[in-house]
């Protein structure tokens, strides 16, 4: 007779603490092992990148350190990995948390369901981050949030699992060891991953860098140390949001600032807020969520795309953003909005020209925030405020003595602030003294900032008053904001940037 076992699934959920999957297996007293399945549909996705890649496997690395019980690593679906355990045990159960993921992780649930009905194996999911899976409408959303973020963790105790003993030997065709052994390199000037490397940031923001977040996270340079810097950890569950909830909230009632901390926890609710709009509109990755904008902006200037992606658009701020992020993955959150607002306004691209490009440069890509907030930043969510940022505005305000811009436009590096946000309005005798020549030293810009913003904004808002946009728009509203009636904590209002 085969040995009866249970089995952690883990996917974005590398960690070991307040992980109910793991807390519920600890309860019984069946063997357990833990899986991860590399699944080569999702790594060669044109969101993927090598660089989410590195990070799981170091994840992975770390959780190993701490597990008691066998992770094995496997290479294709994830049918054929319990298909193959299925051979030498009896599964009684199969434990994960459910994944608010692009489109092919969505159906890659709903075929494993399938396989695991036709096994009769018992799939227990649990909902993460406080994200409602079926929902119809936002009704008590924010309430049921918070409800959730003030609840114990669960204390998983590990030395309660009950480990598989019985040699496994994975075969080669399925394991995923070497896989993961080619991919635990650390790449300069990139957040490392893992469960351990995720604690020492969260101590470090709350000890000390918290303290500047509202004064540097719209900064370019100074976000990278003022900001959490917690939300690679977040994308690959290394951390919970309920763990920083509640570090936050317990520094807040014992001396801490109360103004930072409240901002910063308001935005780990609008961090759910956006994951929980994508799991109850999944064709967000796709389609315009209004649809209302289906006929502007339906053309793509592959050049200017190809301009915009290798940061040599020629107006610097977006171009030292774009060079920053696709160089170290990280990006602070108001000049990400200005990448993607100057591709679908001053560019007038439609988003999906740009989308997975910053997906795979982002190394806390997030499918349930990354797919809304690039709609809401191009208008096509209907419901929003337009906001066209004007590049230039922003450097002059975020970045004014120009360290950011000469950092990663090296082009202009030699440039005083007074020249550097705009070298286009050089005279030829400052174009002679600083070596300059236009076009050549650095590109032309490839649009007029100024005219473009107005003819992008005259046709968005015409589009924004038609009929089609404010019909779809009311019942957008009605299924994704929460009712009049349901009052927002005062403490913790939902707020963006």
């Amino acid at each position: 007779m085969k040995k009866e076992i249970q089995i952690i699934w883990f996917k974005r959920d590398l960690r070991t603490q307040d992980h109910a999957p793991l807390w519920t297996a600890a309860q019984n007293s069946i063997a357990a092992l833990a899986i991860y399945v590399f699944e080569p549909e999702i790594m060669e996705a044109p969101d993927h990148s090598e660089r989410h890649l590195i990070f799981v496997c170091q994840s992975i690395r770390d959780l190993r350190k701490k597990l008691s019980i066998p992770l094995l690593l496997f290479f294709g679906r994830p049918e054929q990995a319990f298909g193959f355990l299925q051979n030498s045990f009896t599964i009684k159960q199969v434990l994960s948390h459910q994944e608010t993921g692009n489109r092919i992780s969505f159906d890659r649930d709903k075929r494993v369901a399938h396989f695991f009905k036709s096994e009769s194996i018992e799939w227990l999911e649990f909902p993460s981050n406080g994200v409602i899976r079926g929902i119809k409408n936002r009704k008590n959303w924010s309430t049921s949030w918070m409800e959730t973020m003030k609840t114990l963790q669960f204390p998983v105790d590990l030395k309660l699992l009950v480990p598989v003993l019985d040699t496994i030997i994975v075969e080669n065709t399925i394991s995923g060891e070497d896989l993961f052994l080619r991919h635990l390199e650390e790449i300069p000037g990139f957040q490392r991953g893992g469960e351990s490397e995720a604690m020492r940031y969260m101590v470090s923001f709350f000890e000390e860098r918290y303290v500047n977040y509202i004064k540097h996270i719209s900064k370019p340079a100074a976000a990278r140390k003022g900001c959490s810097r917690l939300s690679p950890f977040l994308a690959y569950g290394n951390l919970s949001i309920r763990q920083i909830f509640q570090k936050a909230l317990f520094l807040r009632y014992h001396g801490g600032k109360k103004r930072e901390l409240d901002f910063f926890i308001a935005r780990l609710q609008w961090h759910c807020h956006f994951i929980q709009k994508f799991e109850s509109e999944c064709e967000i990755e796709f389609t315009n969520l209004n649809k209302g904008f289906d006929d502007i902006r339906t053309e793509v200037n592959a050049l200017w795309v190809d301009a915009w992606k290798r940061g040599m658009t020629g107006i610097p701020m977006v171009d030292a953003c774009m060079r920053c992020v696709v160089a170290t993955g990280y990006l602070n959150f108001r000049m990400r909005s200005m990448l993607v607002s100057f591709l679908t306004h001053h560019l007038f691209q439609p988003w999906q020209s740009g989308v997975h490009h910053l997906a795979k440069a982002f190394l806390d890509y997030e499918p349930g925030i990354h797919f809304p907030q690039f709609q809401m930043q191009a208008g096509t969510m209907g419901v929003n405020t337009i906001r066209i940022y004007n590049p230039i505005k922003q450097g002059l305000e975020h970045d004014p003595e120009g360290e950011f811009i000469r950092m990663w436009v090296k082009e202009l590096s030699h440039l005083p602030p007074s020249l550097v946000h705009e070298p286009w309005k050089m005279s030829q005798l400052e174009q002679a003294f600083y070596n300059y020549q236009p076009g050549i030293t650095y590109p032309h810009p490839i649009v007029d900032v100024d005219s473009a913003a107005k003819t992008a904004r005259e046709s968005i808002w015409q589009k924004k008053k038609s009929k089609e946009v404010k019909e779809n728009n009311r019942a957008i509203l009605q299924k994704h904001t929460k009712r009049s009636s349901e009052q927002e904590s005062p403490l913790f209002p939902m707020r963006g940037e």
